[in-house]
């Protein structure tokens, strides 16, 4: 529990303050915008490579590691694990975005990985795949629907979930190694969090 008023963070470590939200049923089908050539395409099995290089086209600038940093076999064992559902969102034969629906808790499904690689944003792509995914986890006997963001994230990630039907229910502060520095992500991710060299 964090007591009111300011802590240190160490140089070299970065803090986030993490929002999650939910929904509690299934909201009314939203419209889409056009489509063009996206499609929403379940991923089974996909192999490491393929996913981790997907993961860093969507991820990289918003300082998304976890999956990077990962172990290979602790990794393979998500891809495969029947109760992850893996999708892309294809533009043509191009993965242009990422979802992750996590339903290994009975009676819920976390968005585990939501986003669009550089270029897709700002088109109404973000809105067709959140219609696919809001689509797909009610598709299944679930009460509860949740996802986190940061502000290490798209400053348009909240606001967003929210005009999904999203509820914020929970703030946390997360406290890592600043891995702009270690050269796993470029140095200008998420520029509005500061490196404060070690």
């Amino acid at each position: 529990m964090l007591l009111s008023g300011y802590s240190n963070v160490p140089p070299g470590m970065i803090a986030t303050v993490v929002t999650c939200l939910e929904m509690q049923e299934r909201p009314e089908p939203g419209s889409n915008p056009p489509a063009g050539s996206l499609t929403v395409e379940h991923w089974p099995s996909p192999s490491i490579a393929d996913y981790r290089a997907l993961y860093r086209s969507v991820g990289e600038h918003w300082m998304w590691t976890s999956r990077l940093i990962m172990d290979d076999s602790e990794l393979s064992a998500i891809l495969q694990d029947p109760l992850i559902e893996v999708h892309a969102l294809m533009d043509g034969d191009r993965a242009v975005g990422l979802l992750e629906l996590d339903f290994r808790k009975e009676g819920e499904c976390e968005i585990g990985y939501f986003g669009l690689a550089a270029g897709t944003i700002g088109k109404g792509a973000g809105r067709f795949l959140m219609n696919a995914a809001i689509e797909k986890a009610w598709s299944r006997r679930i009460s509860r629907l949740w996802v986190h963001t940061c502000h290490l994230d798209s400053a348009q990630a909240l606001p967003f979930y929210q005009r999904s039907g999203f509820k914020p229910f929970k703030m946390m502060v997360e406290v890592v190694d600043d891995v702009r520095l270690t050269g796993l992500v470029p140095r200008s991710a998420s520029p509005q969090a500061p490196i404060i060299e070690p």
